[in-house]
């Protein structure tokens, strides 16, 4: 994940946490509510931070073996000649 992505998906989570328990605290539901969304939204983006860097490990895999296939094939074209 990127290191920005990764802090702001964090911040959110820990002031999402902040704001929940000072909601539970000060008998504000809606400051607790408001703090569980936060959490919420901050879970959110890292879970979308996570699968954007699996889709690139992904096509960095498939691109590495096309790569290899193709210089097999040069080999083998070269051998022939």
């Amino acid at each position: 994940m990127a290191l920005e992505k990764h802090v702001e998906a964090t911040t959110d989570k820990a002031t999402g946490k902040v704001k929940e328990v000072a909601g539970k605290v000060t008998d504000d539901k809606q400051l607790e509510a408001e703090g569980k969304g936060e959490g919420l939204l901050g879970k959110a983006k890292e879970a979308v931070e996570d699968a954007k860097d699996k889709v690139v490990d992904v096509v960095d895999d498939i691109k590495d073996k096309v790569v290899d296939v193709v210089d097999d094939i040069k080999d083998k074209l070269d051998d022939k000649h």
